[in-house]
């Protein structure tokens, strides 16, 4: 189908400024161009280290993404601690995570959030990664499906099917993320499937073909090889994982 994997770090709230420098130094060392050119690879860090990490890869003119770990989606105004879509543009952000569940569920954001969010981002020309995700109690009441396609429908809500094939979603089952628990290979693309359908019904059969759909929750080197190895999915948002940069290079190398 064409669609090449991304591999995104999500750095959460971890890394000074200086930090930031010395991981994505360390991360350019591990990958060669022909890692490249199989994968995309972005990483998230947290709004402080934003230009500290533009400029060197700017500099060093690294071929990884730079991409922030949540937005607002007004464009200015009396906001205090707010960060806006022009604000992350100006620094050569390309990707926004929007919906994550920590956003969710500590910082109170709706489905509606999400998706003010994520029109926000693709209007300003950036890239959403539209996290959904359920609970260890929703799995077990049987509700994933039920869940994961109404924040999917919510964080898509009124953009048009050849800017949603443009998208990224990220499913990330709540319980799996930063547990060391997983969900095997089956049930997360069970539940990819269950997301690209709900596009191709949503926004039409093209964009539901086009669109990126990554697995999240304790991804690892060890366990990487056999998400990738289903068709649904299309690369991985990584969390713990990617604040060490030999483990993530082994991740975004997971065909080696």
């Amino acid at each position: 189908m064409g669609r090449k994997p991304l591999i995104a770090g999500n750095w959460k709230m971890h890394a000074t400024h200086l930090e930031a420098i010395q991981m994505v130094q360390k991360l350019s060392y591990r990958l060669d161009i022909a890692d490249y050119e199989r994968v995309d690879v972005a990483v998230c860090p947290p709004f402080t280290s934003l230009r500290s990490v533009q400029t060197v890869i700017e500099t060093d003119h690294l071929p990884i993404a730079l991409g922030a770990q949540d937005v607002d989606w007004r464009g200015q105004g009396a906001f205090t601690g707010a960060v806006s879509v022009p604000m992350l543009a100006a620094l050569g952000v390309r990707y926004v995570i929007v919906g994550h569940s920590e956003r969710r569920a500590i910082f109170g954001d709706s489905e509606a959030d999400v998706g003010k969010k994520a029109g926000a981002v693709l209007e300003g020309g950036l890239t959403p990664i539209v996290a959904v995700g359920e609970s260890l109690e929703q799995r077990e009441a049987g509700e994933t499906s039920a869940v994961i396609t109404s924040q999917l429908r919510a964080g898509l809500k009124g953009i048009e099917p050849d800017v949603v094939a443009r998208s990224v979603v990220a499913y990330e089952p709540v319980w799996a993320i930063g547990t060391g628990r997983t969900a095997d290979p089956d049930t997360a693309a069970e539940s990819v499937g269950v997301l690209r359908a709900e596009i191709a019904d949503s926004h039409g059969d093209g964009a539901g073909a086009a669109v990126r759909i990554l697995y999240g929750g304790s991804v690892n080197p060890g366990n990487i090889a056999a998400f990738m190895a289903k068709r649904d999915i299309d690369g991985a948002l990584v969390g713990g994982a990617s604040l060490d940069p030999d483990q993530f290079a082994a991740v975004v190398r997971f065909w080696v």
